[in-house]
């Protein structure tokens, strides 16, 4: 049991290490705050947090979990975005990335069962969109959308 927890944990560090670069600036900016409204970077153009114009959930069964740009870890952890409690589902499972450009992928994060995107085991990074069902073991999850109304001016 030992023995395999050193590989393992070094396909955790190389996975995360690829969900972190898949961010790419603009994301990374939206998450941390780190560029100023209007500035480019990575050829886009820095909006405000509702600039996706949807909100992204994960259903699972009668749970709503709100999910944010940047990196949602999903797992069995408490400390993750989404935490499953589920014994079959890794400690750290998988990552969805929404980007600020409203595009979503999800990323399996070196669990040890997979991560299933309507039926079929991802292999690497892999573009979702709601209605897509995400499966992590028997877990059954579904990303939604649902727009975002601007706010009304006070």
């Amino acid at each position: 049991m030992h023995l395999e927890a050193l590989p393992r944990r070094e396909e955790f560090r190389a996975a995360r290490e690829r969900v972190r670069a898949a961010c790419g600036d603009c994301t990374l900016a939206g998450e941390f705050a780190l560029l100023p409204e209007g500035a480019s970077a990575g050829g886009m153009t820095v909006t405000s947090p509702g600039a996706v114009g949807h909100a992204y959930f994960l259903i699972d069964g009668d749970h709503r979990y709100p999910l944010e740009i940047g990196v949602n870890s999903v797992g069995r952890l408490s400390d993750n975005t989404v935490s499953i409690r589920d014994e079959h589902v890794s400690r750290r499972h998988c990552a969805i990335i929404i980007h600020r450009d409203g595009q979503c992928e999800v990323h399996d994060v070196a669990s040890k069962n997979g991560t299933v995107l309507n039926g079929r085991k991802i292999s690497g990074p892999t573009r979702i969109r709601p209605g897509d069902q995400i499966t992590l073991c028997t877990r059954k999850l579904t990303l939604q959308s649902d727009p975002v109304l601007p706010a009304e001016a006070g």
